[in-house]
């Protein structure tokens, strides 16, 4: 015989009474959602895990530090019932079906009222999912249907919410995976791309074909599209009333001028959306095995651009002062200027001995990792034909290794 079906809607708990029973890892699962819907929350635990305790310490929901009696549930709108006690769970139940509470069951979801869909979001929707008494399944569909959502492979016509404006996206340091949910998003939604060279370009041959995409090229000392121009073909497609994306490498802020386009945007009244990205200064060194802060080893760490030479009067940066930090120095842009850069900071008193590590295109799959110390790394630059784009790791965070077998 099949299962009865349960029947799908939608809980509007804004302002309204939640019980949660227990304060276990089940209730740490569902709490965020919970609190994302505004409800007035409950606790009713004599503990709680840590990451509990904080949303109660955080203010986000009022704990009741003592198990579960009588007259609990008798005015709520919800409630979860999640306690290890079978019995304080069995009573809580009789009491939400006397009371006509909604109650999911952590422990016999055919005692409860109610089930917890797998959800998920993207595109605007919220997906909620079903499968009888089969969570796994449950969250294998829910998965499957979120994905499609972000990669275009379910259709969503009445997606657009935005005409007219800008985003400025970071698309992380070139691996397509790397880039946000909400990047990939607004990139499915884009009318008109206007990409750097070093933003990942594989995400551009996912576009519809109606989708002009406009290469900003700039290659670091060669060609480039004069940053007025990119300004000027962001601002008049946007006011043609098009979606624009400028997708930039790395995170938009993060020495990318996205503060300048945002500027000279909003000047022009154009609405600008800023999209944070993976900035290539921590993502890089962490995929070829570096941590840029490590206990014991870093408890700081910086980051500067190297596009201009330490002894050139148009540098900001405080050479000498980035010397006598004992953390981590993250150098981008820095390829050509390598060997002066050395030399400065050993000059004003960097050890030569310390470890550097170059890396070239990090994330792609044209990677590969040079190591050198600060004595050697003007000439092994040389020697090993390093090419931007690269990021330059000085500190002693260089000679780490992960522990064999993990």
């Amino acid at each position: 015989m099949s299962e009865t079906p349960a029947y799908p809607v939608g809980l509007r708990l804004a302002g309204r009474r939640v019980v949660v029973l227990g304060g276990g890892t089940v209730a740490q699962r569902r709490l965020p959602a919970l609190i994302a819907a505004g409800a007035d929350i409950t606790l009713v635990s004599p503990s709680a895990t840590p990451s509990v305790e904080a949303m109660a310490t955080a203010g986000e929901l009022t704990w009741e530090r003592r198990p579960f009696r009588a007259g609990d549930l008798a005015d709520a709108w919800y409630a979860l019932i999640a306690t290890d006690d079978p019995d304080a769970n069995t009573a809580a139940s009789a009491e939400a079906e006397a009371h006509r509470v909604w109650a999911v069951r952590s422990d016999d979801a055919d005692a409860a009222t109610a089930w917890t869909p797998a959800t998920g979001r993207s595109e605007g929707v919220t997906v909620a999912v079903l499968t009888g008494q089969d969570p796994r399944r449950s969250a294998v569909v829910r998965d499957a249907i979120v994905e499609g959502l972000r990669d275009g492979s379910i259709a969503a016509p009445h997606r657009r919410t935005r005409t007219g404006g800008v985003a400025l996206v970071g698309g992380g340091p070139g691996d397509p995976d790397l880039i946000t949910v909400r990047g990939r998003r607004l990139l499915s939604d884009a009318d008109v791309v206007v990409a750097d060279r070093l933003g990942p370009r594989d995400l551009l041959d996912e576009l519809p074909p109606h989708v002009e995409v406009i290469d900003a090229a700039k290659i670091p000392y060669g060609r480039a599209m004069a940053q007025e121009a990119i300004n000027a073909a962001l601002i008049e497609h946007a006011k043609a009333g098009r979606a624009v994306v400028r997708l930039k490498g790395g995170d938009p802020f993060v020495f990318g001028r996205g503060m300048e386009e945002a500027e000279q945007l909003a000047a022009a009244g154009v609405p600008v959306t800023i999209v944070p990205g993976i900035s290539s200064a921590v993502s890089v060194p962490a995929v070829v095995g570096i941590p840029v802060t490590h206990r014991g080893v870093a408890h700081e760490f910086t980051v500067a651009s190297g596009h201009v030479a330490p002894d050139d009067p148009a540098s900001l940066v405080d050479w000498e002062a980035l010397a006598r930090l004992r953390g981590t120095l993250v150098l981008l842009m820095a390829v050509e200027r390598a060997g002066a850069i050395a030399e400065t900071l050993v000059r004003h008193g960097r050890s030569p001995d310390t470890p550097v590590a170059v890396v070239q295109e990090g994330t792609t799959a044209a990677e590969r990792r040079v190591d050198a110390t600060l004595a050697t790394l003007g000439e092994t630059v040389v020697a090993e034909g390093v090419r931007p784009p690269a990021v330059i790791v000085v500190g002693d965070v260089v000679s780490l290794r992960p522990a064999a077998g993990s």
